[in-house]
């Protein structure tokens, strides 16, 4: 598994990276590789709020669907809209093109309560 040391982890598999006011959001390798080849994301439109542990998207993949949810809170900025055309990003690059959604942090210190990198690796092998 590969884990990017820059993002911080929700414990279903979500990874946010913080950019100045924003956290930019994807979901981790673990559950990329869980879900198997993605084939369809729907993500909320840009304005749309989100809150911290509710779903804001779904993924689909050639195994099931399943719920996004988000890490933090706060308003969509921009969405990923390179996943509507290629969803496999969400496989092949899943801390860079495969990114879901930009937010404006509603409060920071959200951020800060998710875990490091070494903390959801240890996590993940715990499952």
């Amino acid at each position: 598994m590969q884990y990017d040391a820059s993002a911080v982890y929700h414990s279903s598999h979500e990874w946010a990276r913080k950019e100045g006011d924003f956290a930019v959001i994807g979901i981790s390798d673990y559950a990329q590789d869980s879900l198997g080849d993605v084939v369809f994301v729907e993500l909320p439109a840009p304005g749309k709020h989100v809150k911290k542990d509710e779903a804001f998207g779904v993924v689909e993949s050639v195994k099931a669907a399943s719920d996004v949810y988000a890490p933090v809170s706060g308003f969509v900025e921009q969405v990923n809209d390179g996943l509507v055309d290629n969803p496999g990003l969400v496989n092949s690059d899943p801390f860079g093109g495969g990114w879901f959604i930009k937010i404006r942090l509603d409060n920071p210190a959200e951020y800060d309560t998710l875990m490091t990198a070494e903390a959801y690796e240890a996590y993940v092998k715990g499952l």
